[in-house]
């Protein structure tokens, strides 16, 4: 029966501080699940995670690859665990240098780490590649947070003859919660692999903020997502300028709205 979302997230509490996005990274598929969905679930191993308490455990069968990003070797490690008193499992993408020594978005003094967009990009292949190794087809990837941002331009480039991505739908979920800084001068090079092409990012700004890397996402999903009644306006403009289907923020008791929402973009859901 096709009815499977894949849920990114940026952040899921109770392995990170609760924020807004991180509760719905825990409450989304929670619900998903209890309305009768297939779920897999998948957020960054931040090095803030305290891996004892939460039970963390490396999954050996589907670690072991190397991700070659900017011509550098990074071996990709995954984690699972599961999150008390539910159902669900969570999957980590790990990586010493990316995540294990790193906190979040920004370091202990609040300064953003310059090599995020590269975080960015290992985190979005780390979890296409790996969701290939669990022979797994989604319906739809469900994406929060801005290190979820480059996977849909991955799965309608690099990933788009992948049989485990042939046919499925992306959503993109705004939130308040945004980068202050840029990804630095090299992002446009350095996230072309395979299709997606660095002539796919030509008109793009050079300096790529939180706001162009939005306008990635945007465009190339099948649907928007108001998770926040504080989003980025011009996002949202910019979505509605593409002609893109959007739920507009629905409030605190989201999950039939967000049920409505995966059936619409894809009509296999919820069969």
């Amino acid at each position: 029966m096709a009815k499977k979302v894949l849920f990114i997230n940026q952040e899921i509490t109770p392995y990170v501080p609760e924020t807004e996005m991180s509760i719905m990274g825990r409450d989304l598929p929670q619900k998903a699940q209890e309305c009768g969905l297939e779920i897999r679930t998948f957020m960054p191993k931040w090095g803030n995670i305290n891996e004892r308490r939460g039970q963390l455990h490396e999954v050996i069968r589907l670690s072991g690859m190397n991700l070659i990003i900017d011509d550098t070797d990074h071996p990709l490690i995954i984690k699972v665990a599961s999150i008390p008193q539910s159902r669900i499992q969570v999957y980590f993408i790990d990586n010493d240098d990316y995540f294990t020594k790193r906190q979040m978005t920004a370091d202990e003094t609040g300064k953003e780490y310059a090599d995020n967009g590269e975080r960015a990009i290992f985190f979005a292949r780390g979890v296409l590649e790996t969701v290939k190794k669990l022979r797994w087809t989604p319906d739809i990837i469900h994406c929060q947070g801005w290190m979820s941002s480059v996977v849909p331009f991955y799965i309608k480039t690099a990933y788009h003859d992948e049989p485990s991505f042939t046919n499925t739908k992306i959503i993109t979920a705004l939130f308040s919660e945004q980068m202050k800084g840029d990804l630095g001068s090299k992002f446009k090079e350095i996230i072309a692999f395979r299709e997606a092409k660095k002539s796919l990012m030509a008109g793009y700004n050079d300096k790529f903020d939180f706001k162009e890397l939005g306008k990635l996402a945007l465009d190339y999903s099948d649907g928007v997502i108001e998770a926040s009644p504080n989003i980025h306006k011009d996002l949202l403009a910019y979505a509605t300028q593409k002609h893109l289907p959007v739920l507009q923020y629905p409030g605190e008791d989201f999950m039939g709205a967000y049920a409505d929402f995966y059936k619409e973009i894809s009509p296999n859901v919820g069969e």
